[in-house]
């Protein structure tokens, strides 16, 4: 089989970007990227902020609401289409359920060659990066370091904690069928 998609998981600034970004140009093959934090700017402003949609709280905590999990999954179904379609894809997701947010992305991508990969980074240099990116809640790298990889099972473990970007797609892209 030939790897359809990729599919990165980790907290918050532990560098996911940055690997989809190299991964795209080290791989031989166009992919395209589809990053959750898309999802979120795509939704309306009302839902950025609402029991509904999603909270960012004070402390980095992160509340999923229900109308967020239906647009969710038809992004995902969205994200399996292309791939079936023949568009090669990278996921830069954030599995604040763990496990369970994994097995959403089985059911979407059922059928599909997919390439599960652990995006890991201390929760200390996480947080130093959303510190210095100054766009984040701070407190969501620290309390997504673990919690993003409970009960996930991966095909391959990156730690960006002392690693470039570049090294890490290179390993990802060893694995590439």
């Amino acid at each position: 089989m030939t790897t359809q998609v990729i599919v990165l998981n980790g907290g918050s600034s532990s560098g996911k970007s940055g690997i989809v970004r190299c991964l795209q140009e080290v791989l031989p093959d166009p992919w395209l990227a589809a990053a959750v934090d898309s999802l979120v700017e795509a939704m309306p402003a009302s839902l950025q902020t609402s029991v509904a949609g999603i909270e960012f709280a004070a402390d980095g905590g992160v509340t999923i609401g229900s109308e967020f999990r239906r647009l969710e999954a038809a992004w995902m179904a969205g994200v399996a289409a292309m791939a079936r379609a023949g568009a090669r894809t990278i996921v830069d997701d954030v599995f604040l359920g763990g496990a369970a947010s994994q097995e959403r992305w089985r059911k979407a991508l059922d059928g599909l060659d997919v390439l599960w990969v652990g995006v890991r980074c201390e929760s200390a240099v996480a947080a130093g990066r959303e510190t210095a990116r100054g766009d984040r809640t701070r407190g969501m790298a620290a309390a997504q370091a673990e919690l993003a990889h409970h009960g996930v099972v991966y095909d391959l473990e990156v730690d960006t904690t002392h690693a470039e970007s570049l090294d890490c797609a290179r390993a990802i892209a060893s694995h590439v069928m």
